[in-house]
């Protein structure tokens, strides 16, 4: 495994601890270009009081701010467990061209007693005319710790 992906994704998996810690669900993710740390975000849907606030639609929206189109398309975005379909959308139409998660969407389906919609970030990904390189699962077992007990 690329330790650059490691250092990336245990990162974010200290993202997602700190929204868990400050009442949110517990996800992280971070947006890398050619091994710089550029943005960080974190699930904000119960501090933010909006269901549409999951860690990669915060970070994609922040980027699309700040960031110019071609520094986008020449980023990594790292997310402590796999995009659902809406962020994998975000990610898509901001042209981020690699997406590297660790908890993968059916470990955390398993975990859930909420009602999940188990869809594979890859068969969104799939459905575009640019390619979406996808890496993970990555570091599962450390990435799918943070989700323990929370979703009881």
């Amino acid at each position: 495994m690329n330790a650059q992906h490691e250092q990336f994704i245990r990162q974010a998996i200290a993202l997602a601890q700190e929204a868990r810690d400050n009442g949110n669900h517990p996800f992280g993710a971070l947006l890398v270009k050619d091994g710089e740390l550029l943005l960080t975000a974190q699930n904000t849907v119960n501090t933010g009081y909006n269901v549409t606030h999951h860690a990669e639609l915060n970070l994609v929206s922040q980027a699309s701010r700040q960031l110019r189109p071609e520094v986008l398309v020449k980023s990594i975005l790292y997310t402590s467990t796999e995009p659902c379909p809406m962020c994998a959308g975000a990610i898509y139409w901001a042209g981020i061209p690699v997406v590297v998660y660790g908890c993968s969407t059916e470990m955390l389906a398993r975990m859930t007693t909420t009602g999940s919609l188990v869809l594979p970030c890859r068969d969104v990904f799939k459905r575009g005319a640019v390619p979406t390189h996808v890496i993970g699962p990555l570091l599962e077992d450390e990435a799918r710790q943070v989700h323990e007990g929370f979703w009881r």
